[in-house]
Protein backbone atom coordinates (compact mmCIF):
# COMPACT_ATOMS: atom_id res chain seq x y z
CA UNK A 1 0.00 0.00 0.00
CA UNK A 2 1.26 3.45 -0.36
CA UNK A 3 2.68 5.52 2.14
CA UNK A 4 1.99 9.50 2.56
CA UNK A 5 4.32 12.22 3.73
CA UNK A 6 4.71 15.75 4.06
CA UNK A 7 7.11 17.59 2.43
CA UNK A 8 8.20 20.71 3.77
CA UNK A 9 9.71 23.77 1.27
CA UNK A 10 9.79 26.68 3.88
CA UNK A 11 9.26 29.44 1.70
CA UNK A 12 7.08 32.50 2.19
CA UNK A 13 5.42 35.19 -0.29
CA UNK A 14 5.42 38.80 1.31
CA UNK A 15 8.39 40.95 2.34
CA UNK A 16 9.42 40.39 6.04
CA UNK A 17 7.97 37.21 6.84
CA UNK A 18 9.94 36.43 9.92
CA UNK A 19 12.13 33.28 9.47
CA UNK A 20 11.24 32.29 12.72
CA UNK A 21 7.76 31.87 11.59
CA UNK A 22 8.01 30.15 8.66
CA UNK A 23 10.29 27.43 10.18
CA UNK A 24 8.17 27.13 13.45
CA UNK A 25 5.39 26.70 11.31
CA UNK A 26 6.85 23.64 9.44
CA UNK A 27 7.17 21.56 13.07
CA UNK A 28 3.60 22.31 13.07
CA UNK A 29 2.94 21.12 10.68
CA UNK A 30 5.08 17.75 11.13
CA UNK A 31 3.27 17.39 14.37
CA UNK A 32 -0.17 17.68 12.88
CA UNK A 33 1.29 15.10 10.07
CA UNK A 34 2.36 12.36 12.98
CA UNK A 35 -1.50 12.83 14.63
CA UNK A 36 -2.63 12.20 11.11
CA UNK A 37 -0.52 9.26 10.51
CA UNK A 38 1.34 10.51 7.85
CA UNK A 39 4.52 7.88 7.59
CA UNK A 40 7.54 10.52 6.87
CA UNK A 41 8.08 14.56 6.63
CA UNK A 42 10.76 15.74 4.52
CA UNK A 43 12.51 19.32 4.84
CA UNK A 44 13.63 20.72 1.30
CA UNK A 45 17.24 22.27 1.10
CA UNK A 46 17.87 25.77 -1.29
CA UNK A 47 19.40 28.98 -0.41
CA UNK A 48 19.79 32.66 -0.78
CA UNK A 49 16.05 34.09 -1.43
CA UNK A 50 12.48 33.45 -0.38
CA UNK A 51 11.72 30.67 -2.53
CA UNK A 52 13.25 28.27 0.48
CA UNK A 53 14.59 29.51 4.26
CA UNK A 54 15.92 25.79 5.28
CA UNK A 55 19.54 25.90 4.29
CA UNK A 56 20.39 23.08 6.37
CA UNK A 57 17.68 19.60 6.22
CA UNK A 58 19.69 18.09 8.46
CA UNK A 59 19.12 20.70 10.95
CA UNK A 60 15.56 20.80 10.82
CA UNK A 61 15.57 16.85 10.85
CA UNK A 62 17.33 16.78 14.11
CA UNK A 63 15.09 19.63 15.26
CA UNK A 64 11.88 17.74 14.40
CA UNK A 65 12.70 14.24 16.13
CA UNK A 66 12.44 16.25 19.54
CA UNK A 67 9.43 17.69 18.86
CA UNK A 68 7.75 14.36 17.61
CA UNK A 69 7.89 10.43 18.80
CA UNK A 70 7.19 8.18 15.57
CA UNK A 71 7.32 9.68 12.08
CA UNK A 72 10.04 9.11 10.22
CA UNK A 73 12.30 12.61 8.89
CA UNK A 74 14.16 13.16 6.05
CA UNK A 75 15.99 15.72 3.96
CA UNK A 76 14.45 15.94 0.45
CA UNK A 77 17.10 16.64 -0.39
CA UNK A 78 20.62 17.17 0.62
CA UNK A 79 22.48 19.33 -2.37
CA UNK A 80 25.63 17.30 -1.77
CA UNK A 81 27.94 19.48 -4.24
CA UNK A 82 27.87 22.64 -1.59
CA UNK A 83 28.96 19.79 1.24
CA UNK A 84 32.11 19.12 1.79
CA UNK A 85 32.14 15.47 1.29
CA UNK A 86 33.90 14.08 4.46
CA UNK A 87 31.58 16.82 7.14
CA UNK A 88 28.60 15.85 4.85
CA UNK A 89 29.43 11.63 6.04
CA UNK A 90 29.84 12.59 9.39
CA UNK A 91 26.66 14.66 9.88
CA UNK A 92 24.73 12.22 7.99
CA UNK A 93 26.01 9.39 10.63
CA UNK A 94 25.37 11.07 13.84
CA UNK A 95 21.57 11.90 12.41
CA UNK A 96 21.31 8.48 11.53
CA UNK A 97 22.47 7.38 15.33
CA UNK A 98 19.81 9.86 16.85
CA UNK A 99 16.91 8.66 14.98
CA UNK A 100 17.73 5.14 14.38
CA UNK A 101 14.84 3.95 11.92
CA UNK A 102 13.36 7.21 11.59
CA UNK A 103 16.05 8.70 9.55
CA UNK A 104 15.32 8.84 6.00
CA UNK A 105 18.05 10.27 3.73
CA UNK A 106 16.49 12.20 0.75
CA UNK A 107 20.04 13.13 -1.92
CA UNK A 108 20.36 15.20 -5.12
CA UNK A 109 22.97 16.68 -6.59
CA UNK A 110 21.22 19.85 -7.20
CA UNK A 111 20.39 22.73 -10.11
CA UNK A 112 19.97 25.86 -9.56
CA UNK A 113 23.07 28.10 -10.86
CA UNK A 114 22.25 31.02 -8.47
CA UNK A 115 22.96 28.79 -5.82
CA UNK A 116 26.01 26.93 -6.80
CA UNK A 117 27.94 30.56 -8.12
CA UNK A 118 27.41 32.13 -4.45
CA UNK A 119 28.81 28.51 -3.36
CA UNK A 120 31.88 28.85 -5.50
CA UNK A 121 30.32 25.27 -6.81
CA UNK A 122 30.80 24.31 -10.23
CA UNK A 123 26.90 23.23 -11.45
CA UNK A 124 28.45 20.99 -14.47
CA UNK A 125 30.49 18.78 -11.81
CA UNK A 126 27.59 17.97 -9.10
CA UNK A 127 26.20 15.20 -11.08
CA UNK A 128 30.10 13.46 -10.56
CA UNK A 129 30.74 14.83 -7.25
CA UNK A 130 27.18 12.78 -6.10
CA UNK A 131 28.53 9.79 -7.85
CA UNK A 132 31.90 10.24 -5.92
CA UNK A 133 30.16 10.92 -3.00
CA UNK A 134 27.97 8.00 -2.86
CA UNK A 135 31.10 5.52 -3.27
CA UNK A 136 32.93 7.93 -0.35
CA UNK A 137 29.93 7.19 2.00
CA UNK A 138 29.65 3.42 1.37
CA UNK A 139 33.29 2.83 1.94
CA UNK A 140 33.41 4.71 5.07
CA UNK A 141 30.17 2.69 6.11
CA UNK A 142 32.30 -0.55 5.25
CA UNK A 143 34.56 -1.05 7.88
CA UNK A 144 36.19 0.78 10.98
CA UNK A 145 38.78 2.61 8.55
CA UNK A 146 38.67 3.50 5.41
CA UNK A 147 40.76 5.65 2.48
CA UNK A 148 39.78 7.72 -0.33
CA UNK A 149 41.23 8.54 -3.67
CA UNK A 150 38.86 9.96 -5.86
CA UNK A 151 38.29 12.99 -8.54
CA UNK A 152 37.58 15.72 -6.03
CA UNK A 153 38.52 14.27 -2.44
CA UNK A 154 41.57 12.47 -1.16
CA UNK A 155 41.77 11.12 2.21
CA UNK A 156 44.08 8.96 3.90
CA UNK A 157 42.99 6.30 6.27
CA UNK A 158 40.72 7.67 8.38
CA UNK A 159 37.84 6.53 10.78
CA UNK A 160 33.87 7.88 10.62
CA UNK A 161 32.95 7.51 14.32
CA UNK A 162 29.64 8.65 14.14
CA UNK A 163 29.46 6.39 11.26
CA UNK A 164 26.42 3.26 12.55
CA UNK A 165 27.35 -0.59 12.34
CA UNK A 166 23.90 -1.39 10.11
CA UNK A 167 25.40 0.61 7.13
CA UNK A 168 24.35 3.43 5.04
CA UNK A 169 20.43 4.85 5.82
CA UNK A 170 17.66 3.96 3.21
CA UNK A 171 18.81 6.70 0.38
CA UNK A 172 15.82 8.74 -1.73
CA UNK A 173 17.19 10.31 -5.15
CA UNK A 174 15.66 13.06 -6.17
CA UNK A 175 16.29 14.01 -10.19
CA UNK A 176 14.56 13.53 -13.51
CA UNK A 177 16.96 12.69 -15.70
CA UNK A 178 17.74 8.91 -17.14
CA UNK A 179 21.05 9.04 -15.32
CA UNK A 180 19.04 10.05 -12.39
CA UNK A 181 16.79 7.05 -12.96
CA UNK A 182 19.69 4.60 -14.08
CA UNK A 183 21.40 5.62 -11.12
CA UNK A 184 18.40 4.49 -8.66
CA UNK A 185 18.20 1.33 -10.31
CA UNK A 186 21.89 0.30 -10.41
CA UNK A 187 21.81 0.86 -6.52
CA UNK A 188 18.70 0.62 -4.81
CA UNK A 189 17.51 3.76 -4.53
CA UNK A 190 14.09 5.14 -4.33
CA UNK A 191 13.73 7.75 -7.18
CA UNK A 192 11.79 11.21 -6.49
CA UNK A 193 10.08 13.11 -9.05
CA UNK A 194 7.71 15.83 -9.06
CA UNK A 195 4.28 16.04 -10.83
CA UNK A 196 4.86 19.62 -11.29
CA UNK A 197 1.54 21.48 -12.42
CA UNK A 198 0.38 18.39 -14.54
CA UNK A 199 -2.17 16.00 -14.43
CA UNK A 200 -2.22 12.19 -14.06
CA UNK A 201 -1.23 11.55 -17.51
CA UNK A 202 1.86 13.53 -16.97
CA UNK A 203 3.11 10.68 -13.79
CA UNK A 204 1.82 7.92 -15.96
CA UNK A 205 4.96 8.87 -19.14
CA UNK A 206 7.26 9.76 -15.95
CA UNK A 207 7.19 6.26 -14.94
CA UNK A 208 7.29 4.92 -18.18
CA UNK A 209 10.89 6.93 -18.91
CA UNK A 210 11.88 5.70 -15.23
CA UNK A 211 10.56 1.98 -16.11
CA UNK A 212 12.97 2.12 -19.50
CA UNK A 213 15.90 3.61 -17.59
CA UNK A 214 15.46 0.28 -15.12
CA UNK A 215 14.71 -2.15 -18.32
CA UNK A 216 18.06 -0.54 -19.25
CA UNK A 217 19.51 -1.75 -15.72
CA UNK A 218 18.46 -5.23 -16.80
CA UNK A 219 15.78 -4.82 -14.15
CA UNK A 220 12.69 -4.42 -16.69
CA UNK A 221 9.12 -6.22 -15.57
CA UNK A 222 10.13 -5.36 -11.65
CA UNK A 223 8.43 -3.56 -9.92
CA UNK A 224 10.58 -0.77 -7.32
CA UNK A 225 9.19 2.20 -5.25
CA UNK A 226 8.57 5.65 -6.14
CA UNK A 227 8.43 8.71 -4.39
CA UNK A 228 6.06 11.29 -6.09
CA UNK A 229 5.81 14.69 -5.20
CA UNK A 230 2.74 16.93 -5.54
CA UNK A 231 0.66 20.03 -4.54
CA UNK A 232 -2.32 19.53 -2.61
CA UNK A 233 -5.00 21.29 -0.22
CA UNK A 234 -8.58 20.72 0.80
CA UNK A 235 -10.44 23.89 0.08
CA UNK A 236 -13.73 25.15 0.85
CA UNK A 237 -15.05 27.66 -2.06
CA UNK A 238 -13.64 28.22 -5.77
CA UNK A 239 -12.13 31.32 -4.49
CA UNK A 240 -10.28 29.35 -2.07
CA UNK A 241 -8.76 26.91 -4.84
CA UNK A 242 -7.92 29.54 -6.97
CA UNK A 243 -5.69 31.53 -4.27
CA UNK A 244 -4.10 28.42 -3.24
CA UNK A 245 -3.54 27.63 -7.32
CA UNK A 246 -1.96 31.00 -7.68
CA UNK A 247 0.53 30.50 -4.65
CA UNK A 248 1.46 26.98 -6.23
CA UNK A 249 2.10 28.62 -9.50
CA UNK A 250 4.37 31.11 -8.01
CA UNK A 251 6.58 28.49 -6.27
CA UNK A 252 6.74 26.39 -9.52
CA UNK A 253 8.07 29.90 -11.36
CA UNK A 254 10.66 30.85 -8.95
CA UNK A 255 11.72 27.32 -9.36
CA UNK A 256 11.74 27.43 -12.87
CA UNK A 257 13.23 30.39 -13.08
CA UNK A 258 16.01 28.99 -10.81
CA UNK A 259 16.50 25.88 -13.05
CA UNK A 260 16.90 27.80 -15.89
CA UNK A 261 19.19 30.62 -14.77
CA UNK A 262 16.37 33.33 -14.97
CA UNK A 263 16.09 34.53 -11.68
CA UNK A 264 15.27 38.42 -10.86
CA UNK A 265 15.82 39.71 -7.48
CA UNK A 266 14.46 42.28 -5.88
CA UNK A 267 16.62 42.35 -2.58
CA UNK A 268 15.92 38.62 -1.15
CA UNK A 269 12.91 38.28 -2.61
CA UNK A 270 12.52 36.43 -6.29
CA UNK A 271 10.56 37.97 -8.95
CA UNK A 272 7.80 36.39 -10.01
CA UNK A 273 7.36 35.41 -14.20
CA UNK A 274 5.84 33.27 -15.97
CA UNK A 275 7.92 30.68 -17.87
CA UNK A 276 8.04 28.79 -21.06
CA UNK A 277 5.13 25.91 -21.28
CA UNK A 278 3.46 27.02 -17.81
CA UNK A 279 -0.25 25.65 -17.63
CA UNK A 280 -3.12 28.28 -17.17
CA UNK A 281 -4.67 28.70 -13.53
CA UNK A 282 -7.86 26.47 -15.03
CA UNK A 283 -5.81 23.47 -16.31
CA UNK A 284 -4.31 23.57 -13.04
CA UNK A 285 -7.65 23.21 -11.32
CA UNK A 286 -8.29 20.06 -13.55
CA UNK A 287 -4.96 18.44 -12.63
CA UNK A 288 -3.89 18.92 -9.02
CA UNK A 289 -5.54 17.15 -6.04
CA UNK A 290 -7.08 20.83 -4.59
CA UNK A 291 -10.39 21.25 -3.80
CA UNK A 292 -12.63 19.40 -1.58
CA UNK A 293 -11.81 16.04 0.25
CA UNK A 294 -13.47 13.56 -1.89
CA UNK A 295 -11.66 15.76 -5.10
CA UNK A 296 -8.81 15.82 -3.20
CA UNK A 297 -8.82 11.96 -2.38
CA UNK A 298 -10.39 11.15 -6.11
CA UNK A 299 -7.17 12.92 -7.98
CA UNK A 300 -4.36 11.48 -5.49
CA UNK A 301 -5.73 7.95 -6.09
CA UNK A 302 -5.54 8.81 -9.75
CA UNK A 303 -2.10 10.02 -9.51
CA UNK A 304 -1.35 6.34 -7.66
CA UNK A 305 -2.71 4.41 -10.46
CA UNK A 306 -0.54 6.52 -12.98
CA UNK A 307 2.35 6.40 -11.52
CA UNK A 308 2.27 3.39 -9.19
CA UNK A 309 3.74 5.57 -6.76
CA UNK A 310 5.13 3.88 -3.44
CA UNK A 311 5.28 7.10 -1.84
CA UNK A 312 3.47 10.44 -2.11
CA UNK A 313 5.02 13.74 -0.67
CA UNK A 314 2.49 16.03 -0.05
CA UNK A 315 3.20 19.55 -0.66
CA UNK A 316 0.33 21.00 1.41
CA UNK A 317 1.36 24.93 3.09
CA UNK A 318 2.79 26.53 -0.65
CA UNK A 319 4.18 30.49 -0.82
CA UNK A 320 1.62 32.52 0.73
CA UNK A 321 -1.07 29.77 1.27
CA UNK A 322 -2.34 29.43 5.31
CA UNK A 323 -1.81 27.33 8.24
CA UNK A 324 -5.51 27.40 8.30
CA UNK A 325 -5.74 25.45 5.15
CA UNK A 326 -2.55 22.89 5.92
CA UNK A 327 -4.18 22.08 9.09
CA UNK A 328 -7.41 21.87 7.21
CA UNK A 329 -5.80 19.38 5.05
CA UNK A 330 -3.77 17.32 7.56
CA UNK A 331 -6.94 16.57 9.50
CA UNK A 332 -9.03 15.80 6.77
CA UNK A 333 -5.82 13.58 5.60
CA UNK A 334 -7.13 11.29 8.49
CA UNK A 335 -10.81 11.59 8.73
CA UNK A 336 -11.32 11.54 4.62
CA UNK A 337 -8.70 11.61 2.06
CA UNK A 338 -6.66 8.48 2.85
CA UNK A 339 -9.89 5.89 3.71
CA UNK A 340 -11.68 7.14 0.63
CA UNK A 341 -7.89 6.31 -1.57
CA UNK A 342 -7.31 3.30 0.43
CA UNK A 343 -11.29 2.09 -0.64
CA UNK A 344 -10.16 3.21 -4.19
CA UNK A 345 -7.03 1.16 -4.59
CA UNK A 346 -8.84 -1.91 -3.17
CA UNK A 347 -10.96 -1.96 -6.25
CA UNK A 348 -7.44 -1.77 -8.58
CA UNK A 349 -5.33 -3.94 -6.41
CA UNK A 350 -2.43 -3.67 -8.84
CA UNK A 351 -2.72 0.13 -8.96
CA UNK A 352 -0.23 1.27 -6.13
CA UNK A 353 3.64 0.43 -6.30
Amino acid sequence: MVSFGLFCLMGYRDRGTPVADVLGNAVRMVQWAEDAGFKAAWFAEHHFSNYCVCPSPLLMVNHCAGRTRRIKLGPAVVVVPLYHPVRLVAEIGMTQALLGERFLLGLGSGYQPYEFERFGADLAESKGRLDEFLALMEQAYAGETFSFDGAYTQLPETNISTRAPAGVPPIWIAGDSESTHRLAAQRGFVPIITGRLFGADYLAEQRARIDASYAAEGLGGQAHELGILRFVCVTESDEETRDYLVNARQQTRFAAALRNRQEAMDGGMLVEKPFAGEVSLDEMAQNLPVGDAATVAARLAADIRASGASHMMLNIQSSGSTMAQAERTIRAFASEIRPAIERALAEDPGAAG
